[in-house]
């Protein structure tokens, strides 16, 4: 009984306590608080999550050593001479590094800040923005090119009057297949380069041919600056580099001319890389190839578009780039030789490739992916929604290993995340990885 009025007492004691403290809050005090009193299941809990951290840091190494090896082979072998590489799982990012040079016969190295050109895939950006504006009702994707650009012509006036936005951002105007790229590369104005479509003839009806385009396809800056009276590099600034963080992401040749971390372009010559001078091509042209870009800000705008930045954008919106409105057929280009290819489509500045499941199932997978090349850059991007997952890769050298790269590093990465005997381990992990500081 005496044991039931001590422990009754000691009760009383600590409910006291907790009942005056919230009256002394700013009083010191050695006497512990309810957190102190720690049960057997939180124990355990925060001995799971040791093990969890554990988990992730050994994944961590072996997917740095895996790449690691991976990209020194393919320097070694004189296929690439640097590369900036980001990897996103969620709202995480698993790496964000660099391997090999920036200039081939210098000592600097490639590191996650490393700044390149990214060349088309610029086209996704410019999708997205457009999705941007047609959610904020200032365009809409059947907005037609004439309404803002009066002097554009292709073939008579009722084929002309028909071509909208859509069509712009899809490749389906009708031109011919790269239809004054020559006009891009030689720095006229886009305004200017509208008045030379009336030159050519169309090959289709607008919307039922893919015919990939730079020239027709930056027509869409134009048509966004007249929407909103804010030129591309404003708003892209504003909407998305800024609010995501993306610290080196630029639109113009100075500036990058200017920066201290930068991938040099290498061109081959006689079996061996030589570095080329940056070229102001392109710039013109923002939307169809003018963007430069780090790893490290490459690995943001894959989190964004996996929508885990609804501040900035909504994912629902974000989606809208990524319609399939106009199927890519045959098996010629290097993706659609990809493992598990079944189609290849183009939505607003981006393919939308449908994939056999990797795991056997009847269930597709699909990859948002785009290539660029610019100035002897070559880059490729691949978000794949259903798996949570962002992989991209900007080489500094028109390297035929761009062909393979991303199934190659898919494959390192399914191999080094594989499923853990813990059925959530993945889950878990995505978990940890959002405490990393990679901002």
């Amino acid at each position: 009984m005496q044991r039931f009025k001590i422990l009754g007492g000691a009760a009383l004691f600590l409910l006291t306590l907790f009942i005056l403290m919230p009256l002394s809050e700013n009083t010191a005090t050695s006497i512990p608080g309810p957190e102190a009193l720690v049960s057997k299941s939180a124990l355990q809990e925060t001995a799971i999550d040791q093990e969890e951290v554990r988990r992730y840091q050994l994944r961590q190494q072996q997917l740095k050593s895996t790449l690691t090896d991976y990209f020194n082979k393919a320097i070694a072998s004189g296929e690439i001479v640097g590369a900036g590489v980001s990897i996103v799982k969620g709202d995480s990012i698993l790496l964000s590094d660099g391997f090999g040079k920036r200039k081939i016969n210098d000592a600097a190295t490639v590191n996650g800040q490393t700044i390149f050109r990214l060349g088309s895939l610029s086209k996704g950006f410019a999708g997205i923005l457009a999705a941007s504006l047609e959610d904020e009702g200032k365009l809409d994707w059947e907005d037609k090119v004439i309404d803002y650009l009066p002097e554009f012509q292709l073939g008579d006036r009722q084929n002309t009057a028909q071509i909208t936005l859509a069509n712009i951002l899809s490749h389906t105007a009708g031109t011919p297949y790269h239809s004054f790229t020559n006009l891009v590369e030689a720095g006229l104005s886009v305004k200017e380069i509208a008045t030379h479509f009336k030159e050519v003839a169309p090959i289709s009806e607008p919307g039922s041919l893919y015919s990939y385009q730079n020239a027709m396809f930056s027509l869409c800056q134009e048509m966004m600056h007249k929407a909103t009276g804010k030129k591309i590099t404003t708003s892209l600034n504003n909407r998305f580099f800024k609010p995501l963080g993306m610290h080196s992401a630029t639109m113009d040749h100075q500036t990058i001319s200017d920066a201290d971390n930068v991938a040099m372009p290498h061109s081959k010559w006689r079996k061996s890389f030589r570095s080329r001078p940056l070229t102001n091509r392109y710039y013109n042209a923002v939307a169809a190839g003018g963007i430069n870009a780090s790893a490290l800000d490459m690995a943001k705008w894959m989190r964004f578009l996996l929508g885990y930045r609804p501040e900035v954008m909504q994912k629902s919106v974000i989606k809208e780039a990524f319609n399939p409105i106009i199927e890519h057929k045959g098996k010629s280009k290097y993706y659609q030789r990809w493992p598990g290819h079944l189609k290849s489509y183009y939505g607003f500045g981006w393919r939308i490739h449908k994939m056999a499941a990797s795991d056997g199932s009847d269930q597709e997978q699909t990859i948002w992916h785009h290539g660029g090349s610019v100035n002897s850059y070559r880059n490729e991007i691949a978000v794949y929604p259903e798996v949570d997952l962002g992989i991209c890769v900007l080489l500094n050298s028109n390297s035929k290993l761009a062909r393979r790269v991303i199934p190659d590093l898919y494959e390192i990465v399914q191999e080094v995340y594989k499923a853990s005997p813990r059925k959530k381990a993945q889950k878990d992990d995505t978990k940890i990885l959002a405490g990393s500081n990679f901002e």
